[in-house]
């Protein structure tokens, strides 16, 4: 297992976090997905720490705070051989204090996460969305009073568009508050649209990305194929409406890119699309789900090995898509293309 630096920081994190949205799952987004109780989660994080995976990512709101509850009880009496990163941000209810990151929110948010974890202290604090009704200067001294108090480690976002998170970043420098370190972002070989802006952004402002939902919500696991229906067990049934769009041509070119490079490699179209992209720039440690020990030792196998840089360009190729206005004209430009090295079609749209 690799360990990378998160960002312009110290600390130092696994290619691969297990994201536990599958933990105590419940409700219409969540309990699909499969539902992991404590001893289950156990032995994931047992195959976890015998892999190098010390990284478990969680929040607030999957399934109400069960999945923080779970995932403290697996990490009992072990606190201090791993990392733990959970969001807030997202809507708990309909009271005026149950959604953003407002300073009552995120002080009362922090004590009921610690709460449930177990733990008395955050490794890794990230906002689960920009919240627009609180002035940026009220979130970033909140997130320093955070961090002084030694209840949170680090600070990072998730899900922020570009001019957010860079006015964000500009406001800690100007008062000296913790800046962010990552920016947990979806990213997926069907789903690049991160590239465009966000990259080049976290590339000059030394900003990781830890990349959610990198198998596209489960569309990239080689078991969805052009002209077969969904398979009975796939969460896509009862979840695709949550999750990222995608355009069935783009989905099938992709996956048949995948099945190529996976028969010459040996490996599964799952393992391919995610060592894809754990090379990209900007890119500390990649999400993953698991519904099983079975599916988790399956995406363990995505490390160790790398693609060449012809099937990269292959898998590059299949997936690229037209860039948004401004970037499609801006790409044209050597210095912006210096900062972009993903393939994109640079063409601008009809």
């Amino acid at each position: 297992m690799e360990y990378r630096r998160l960002g312009d920081s110290g600390l130092h994190v696994p290619e691969l976090t297990l994201g536990t949205s599958f933990f105590g799952a419940s409700g219409p987004l969540f309990g699909p997905m499969g539902t992991t109780d404590a001893d289950e989660a156990r032995r994931m994080v047992d195959i976890c720490l015998e892999n190098g995976v010390t990284m478990f990512d969680t929040a607030d709101a999957y399934s109400a705070g069960a999945s923080e509850e779970v995932l403290g009880a697996a990490v009992k009496g072990r606190r201090d051989r791993v990392l733990i990163s959970t969001k807030i941000g997202g809507a708990l209810g309909e009271g005026p204090c149950d959604m953003g990151t407002g300073r009552s929110r995120l002080l009362r948010g922090v004590d009921e996460a610690l709460r449930r974890l177990g733990t008395d202290h955050i490794d890794l604090l990230q906002l689960h969305a920009f919240d627009a009704g609180t002035p940026v200067a009220e979130v970033l001294a909140t997130l320093d009073q955070l961090v002084r108090s030694g209840k949170v480690r680090y600070v990072g976002a998730s899900n922020y568009p570009g001019w957010q998170l860079m006015k964000s970043l500009a406001v800690a420098d100007l008062h000296g508050y913790p800046r962010y370190v990552s920016h947990q972002v979806y990213y997926s070989l069907i789903g690049r649209d991160y590239e465009h802006e966000l990259m080049p952004l976290g590339l000059d402002q030394g900003v990781a990305a830890m990349a959610w939902s990198p198998l596209g919500w489960g569309r990239l696991t080689g078991r969805i194929r052009r002209g077969a229906p969904l398979p009975e067990r796939s969460r896509l049934h009862e979840t695709a409406r949550f999750g990222p769009p995608v355009e069935d041509e783009v989905l099938f070119r992709v996956v048949d890119a995948l099945d190529e490079v996976a028969e010459e490699t040996g490996r599964t179209v799952a393992q391919v699309a995610l060592n894809w992209l754990l090379r990209r720039p900007t890119v500390a440690s990649v999400v993953l789900g698991a519904r099983d020990e079975e599916q988790l030792r399956q995406n363990l196998g995505a490390v160790g090995w790398r693609l060449t840089p012809e099937q990269v360009a292959r898998l590059e190729s299949a997936s690229a898509r037209h860039a948004p206005y401004p970037h499609w004209l801006a790409q044209r430009q050597a210095p912006f293309a210096r900062l972009n090295p993903p393939a994109v079609d640079l063409t601008p749209p009809r």
